[in-house]
């Protein structure tokens, strides 16, 4: 395995992503300390992101709103803008694409770029060039944070560092070359490194490293055994500045989450929420050539979790879909017949087939009912495209407050355009 001699990665991080982007679009809410939140005129909800100005005074992402205010009372509270969110991501990558090639968008606000030698030699001239570009023709108000390191794993943690470095937040430059580590590293708390979740943090402080300095100096096969998988001893060597690349994952599920508006945390509300959110899964389904053979639904209560399975014949028509989700519906009903209060729901398709490799359950092959649903389908998604929006559906349309059932960002997906029909 290969261990570079200077810096060969670029990561980079949007600071405050959704507040900045709102700030820049809106020059009321510049150098204002303002919080985005799921959707408007409630106090009963938390702060997806936050303004440095914010920051700033003790506001936290996934804060609730009372909390904040207590810090903060003159946030400027901002519904969220799903679409506006992945246009400015479009339009940002688009612009650092002029000065350097990207090689990955980690998520909404991340990404990374493999240096060439000239980026290896002059990082602070490559990031005055990659500032500049965005500067000038997207606008000052969103900033990025950048970090330099041999591998992706530590130019993403000298990133995080260079973010909170100097006593302020924001628009940082962190260079960690191989020949200064890895005291950059130790200064780094266990908790902020990558792949180190609270779970994983409380397993290490059990077998007593509680430091970036006292993990560093565990054996591979040691780390192996920590995380119960290769993932521990890849972490080492990523630590330790080899070349590691995580192996390429494949798709898993298709799926949709959403925090609920207060008027509809009832089960006939969550119910109606959970069909569209299901109906834009499946839309993604089809897109991308897959099958699905299971249901998932989840819902968060007051003090409490419910999920309930389907297994479902391998298909990927809204009809079928659908019917598997009425069914998990009525076992909401038949635990709760008293109702309940839902404060967040998530659907997700699992168990997936490649269209390609479609293995179908002997007892429920297609049949001819089958096939139309299926083509029905696939008609409708052509409608849907041809129009970019819903203009038909198997049921009726009606998305909840704040809109964007389905097209909601995720930190680890970006949505497409066809996600907001």
């Amino acid at each position: 395995m290969r261990k570079p001699e200077t810096i060969e990665r670029l990561y980079l991080d949007f600071d405050g992503f959704f507040a900045s982007v709102e700030q820049q679009c809106d020059r009321r809410l510049r150098g204002r300390p303002i919080g985005v939140v799921p959707f408007a005129g409630t106090d009963r909800t938390s702060i997806i992101a936050c303004s440095r100005e914010a920051k700033l005074q003790g506001v936290k992402n996934v804060m609730g709103v009372k909390e904040a205010r207590a810090l903060c009372p003159d946030i400027i509270l901002v519904p969220q803008k799903p679409d506006l969110y992945r246009r400015a991501h479009n339009a940002l990558l688009s612009e650092i694409e002029t000065v350097i090639p990207i090689d990955t968008a980690k998520s909404i606000d991340e990404l990374t770029c493999r240096l060439d030698d000239a980026g290896r030699a002059y990082p602070e001239a490559l990031t005055a060039r990659i500032k500049q570009a965005l500067t000038e023709n997207i606008g000052p108000w969103i900033t990025c944070s950048i970090g330099y390191a041999a591998n992706r794993q530590l130019a993403k943690m000298a990133c995080k560092a260079g973010k909170r470095s100097d006593s302020r937040y924001g628009d940082g430059l962190a260079i960690w070359r191989p020949q200064d580590l890895p005291a950059p590293l130790f200064a780094v708390p266990l908790a902020d490194i990558p792949g180190v979740g609270d779970k994983m943090a409380k397993r290490l402080h059990r077998a007593g490293i509680f430091t970036t300095q006292e993990l560093y100096a565990v054996q591979p096969k040691h780390m192996r055994q920590l995380w119960h998988n290769v993932t521990g001893e890849r972490m080492w060597y990523a630590l330790h500045g080899y070349d590691i690349q995580a192996p390429i994952s494949s798709r898993g599920m298709f799926g949709h989450g959403r925090v609920l508006p207060p008027e509809a945390r009832t089960i006939d509300g969550a119910r109606a929420i959970s069909r569209l959110l299901l109906v834009k899964a499946a839309r993604r389904l089809r897109r991308e050539n897959f099958y699905a053979g299971g249901l998932w639904l989840w819902l968060s209560l007051r003090d409490d979790s419910w999920m309930g399975k389907r297994r479902i014949p391998v298909v990927n028509d809204d009809q079928a879909i659908l019917s598997a989700l009425t069914d998990l519906w009525r076992d909401v009903q038949t635990a709760y017949p008293r109702g309940l209060t839902i404060f967040r729901i998530g659907v997700t398709l699992y168990d997936l087939s490649p269209a390609a490799e479609r293995q179908l359950d002997l007892l429920l092959n297609d049949d001819r009912q089958r096939r139309r649903w299926e083509s029905a389908s696939n008609a409708i998604d052509g409608l849907n495209s041809r129009y970019a929006a819903t203009v038909v559906s198997v049921g009726q349309w009606q998305p909840p407050a704040g809109g964007n059932a389905g097209g909601k960002i995720s930190y680890t997906r970006i949505p497409s355009a066809e996600d907001f029909w």
